[in-house]
């Protein structure tokens, strides 16, 4: 039975180990050569049964499993499980039972590679706006934008799959290759197969007919290949909380969070904080003020609202909604771009400044 994956499961509760066991053995497809309910014993578990695959809850899996492949499973899915799930270097996350057939695709995917872990070089940064029209796609094209002029390499994948607002932003026709072309490669994704997508630095969503080829495992691939090779990845994240904004959130090593000066925007993101739970007191997420005002709503409302100032307010400018509408960026030496510019230099210093 050399095609089916051994597998070492580390769950706290009994019941629901004893049904993914079950649901494991019975697909033909894995085997469970060994169960933890704790650190020390799926250690020893690893050691002795040398898996293919640990499927184990993230806060159990934190110390590591060596080099053998990790899924993170939990029966509820939350930031702080994201969070820990990424630290303990999972390669996906589950929850159980709703999702327990993309459990079953990990582990034989799991099981089937060899492809070694890439040590991340760039900053990973999200961009995230809990309102629509808010201007999430606008501050995540100009920043890279800033970030390519500050003489970073930077790549920007968009994980707003549903409506793919980045490829209109950077004026992609339809030939354009999207991250369905990385999908049958993904488990020996190589920076070159990146670059062959690359269309003006990003890595575009998916056409329609083609949304059922991407799952977590090929973003988690691209962004860790992207992430090894460029100075900086951006990720431009959907409104809503879906699998991948989730897991967005929690994998970068910022998140700009991008507020329009109106009630609705802040009260979408105040929503965002209580849903998240554990956003307030996060230093990595920051504020971005954008499309700036005079109104009864002000920039110095994000901090009596979010108790910290802004990272950078986003003027207004007229020649936005030309630009975006013809799929171009504003010019980096207006007032808008000069803003980004100071943006793109707080997160990350020029390339020449650090060779200094």
């Amino acid at each position: 039975m050399d095609d089916v994956a051994r597998v070492v499961l580390a769950l706290e509760t009994p019941q629901m180990a004893e049904e993914v066991l079950h649901f494991l053995d019975r697909s033909g497809r894995a085997r469970v050569v060994a169960t933890a309910e704790d650190g020390r014993q799926l250690a020893e578990a690893v050691r002795q049964t040398e898996p293919h695959v640990v499927v184990a809850e993230p806060l159990l899996a934190i110390a590591g499993v060596g080099g053998v492949p990790l899924l993170a499973l939990s029966a509820r899915e939350s930031v702080s499980e994201l969070r820990a799930a990424v630290r303990a270097g999972a390669r996906g996350f589950c929850v159980w039972p709703g999702e327990r057939e993309m459990l079953l695709e990990g582990v034989v995917a799991a099981g089937g590679t060899r492809r070694e872990a890439l040590a991340r070089r760039a900053m990973v940064l999200a961009v995230h706006a809990s309102r629509g029209g808010a201007g999430c796609t606008f501050v995540a094209t100009h920043l890279a934008q800033a970030f390519d002029r500050a003489g970073h390499s930077c790549v920007t994948l968009d994980l707003d799959l549903t409506y793919a607002d980045l490829s209109h932003a950077l004026g992609a026709d339809g030939s354009s290759r999207s991250m369905a072309d990385l999908a049958p490669v993904r488990d020996e994704l190589t920076w070159e197969h990146v670059e062959g997508v690359l269309w003006k630095g990003a890595v575009l969503a998916p056409p329609t007919d083609a949304l059922e080829a991407v799952d977590q495992r090929v973003v988690r691939s691209i962004v860790e290949t992207a992430a090894a090779h460029a100075d900086v990845v951006v990720l431009h994240l959907a409104r809503g909380l879906d699998l991948f904004t989730r897991w967005g959130l929690a994998e970068s090593d910022r998140v700009l969070e991008v507020l329009s000066l109106d009630v609705l925007s802040f009260r979408a993101s105040s929503r965002l904080r209580e849903l998240l739970e554990d956003v307030e007191g996060d230093e990595r997420w920051g504020y971005v003020v954008n499309r700036a005002a005079r109104g009864e709503i002000t920039p110095g409302d994000v901090r009596r609202v979010f108790e910290v100032e802004p990272l950078a307010v986003i003027a207004h400018d007229p020649g936005v909604a030309r630009a975006q509408d013809h799929g171009h960026l504003l010019a980096p030496r207006g007032r808008v771009g000069r803003t980004f510019a100071r943006l793109a230099r707080s997160l990350v210093p020029p390339a020449a400044e650090v060779a200094a």
